[in-house]
């Protein structure tokens, strides 16, 4: 009697062996030719403002003679382009560079690579005193109201200082002009002689951005300005930003970790990451079709008015890695529930899968 017998093989699926030294140089190799390529390309001249491979690294140790052994990188190769009349919204968790982003692109931080292109003109290397006619055409508005207005000057002095400086009407005619800019942004014209510390939150702010508009600038960073303010009054000061946008012709570029604002106030947004752009697309593009999982759990996370709708939060586990000792290939594969060994070794290619949507992420370029 012959007896089969079936003999069931176990197939073993290799993992495979990555060698991250030869992968960090093919990285770094194929990333300098891109970025040769793309600041070799000429300026865009319908844009008010052009990013390309930002990138600033701030120094944590030294050798005696100076050389840099160890840095922190709080903005990481981003790039965008940004019209007259835009607003790109740049959204992200505490401490991923937006901040940084926001003041390398003004120049209040020296960048440490890639290009700005403002205006048509190249302001990457140009120095404090070249940069001094291009300042009046480039301003910020700050997160915090309470800090960002000198204590000891009057609004009328802190509004007028700006226009003496930069010449912007004669000097006979400053007092008018700044009262009807007060006028713009919502101030009476009797707190031309009263300080700062007499207003309220919301006021300050108005006083902040009648300050940043003083010069009539083109490109005005709003870094946060909402962030410390009660939620009516953020309204207040959203739709008044709109209406001096609509008035000036202005690009924005808002910085806030509030979703609801961005949504409402933006064009385009991005969403960084770790120094790094994440995302970035049209407002319609992200918020409807979202494609990086990061995104995905930011938007999981914006509480829905509606108690009918059940959303699905996705949580992230654990904190955002240190920009000073950040982890190898996709940056944000320690806290992705989705990550994959390959993203634990090999950096994602930042491209373009949709229309002017932009994404860095190894599962979309298995699905494509």
């Amino acid at each position: 009697m012959t007896e089969n017998m079936e003999t069931s093989v176990i197939e073993t699926v290799e993992t495979p062996q990555y060698d991250d030294a030869a992968l960090a140089a093919e990285y770094q190799a194929r990333r300098q030719q891109q970025i040769e390529e793309d600041l070799a390309q000429p300026f865009d001249p319908d844009c008010v403002l052009e990013v390309r491979h930002l990138r600033k690294c701030f120094p944590l140790k030294k050798t005696m003679f100076g050389k840099v052994t160890k840095e922190l990188v709080a903005v990481d190769d981003i790039s965008f382009k940004l019209k007259a009349g835009e607003t790109l919204g740049i959204v992200g968790e505490s401490g991923c560079g937006k901040t940084t982003a926001g003041r390398a692109i003004l120049k209040l931080h020296e960048p440490t690579g890639g290009q700005i292109i403002f205006n048509g003109q190249d302001i990457t290397h140009l120095k404090s005193s070249q940069m001094r006619e291009i300042r009046k055409q480039m301003q910020i508005i700050f997160q915090d109201p309470y800090s960002s207005l000198p204590p000891r000057d009057t609004v009328g002095g802190l509004l007028s200082e700006p226009v003496e400086v930069h010449g912007i009407v004669p000097k006979e005619q400053i007092k008018d002009y700044v009262l009807e800019l007060m006028d713009k942004c919502g101030l009476r014209d009797y707190y031309f002689e009263r300080y700062p510390h007499e207003f309220s939150g919301g006021q300050r702010q108005r006083i902040c951005i009648a300050r940043a508009l003083s010069v009539n600038p083109k490109l005005v960073i709003c870094d946060e300005p909402v962030s410390a303010l009660d939620v009516s009054i953020q309204a207040q000061i959203i739709n008044l930003l709109k209406q001096l946008q609509r008035e000036m012709n202005l690009a924005y570029v808002f910085i806030s970790h509030d979703l609801s604002v961005v949504k409402f106030i933006s064009d385009k947004i991005g969403v960084m990451y770790l120094g790094g752009m994440m995302e970035f697309g049209s407002k319609e593009d992200i918020f409807t079709n979202p494609l990086h999982p990061y995104t995905k759990a930011l938007f999981s996370a914006v509480p829905n008015p509606d108690p009918t709708r059940k959303m699905q939060r996705i949580a992230l586990g654990g904190d955002i890695p240190s920009p000073a000792n950040p982890p190898k290939g996709c940056r944000f594969h320690t806290r992705c529930p989705y990550a994959k060994e390959i993203c634990k070794h090999v950096v994602p290619e930042y491209k373009e899968y949709e229309p002017g949507h932009f994404a860095a992420c190894h599962l979309l370029e298995e699905e494509q």
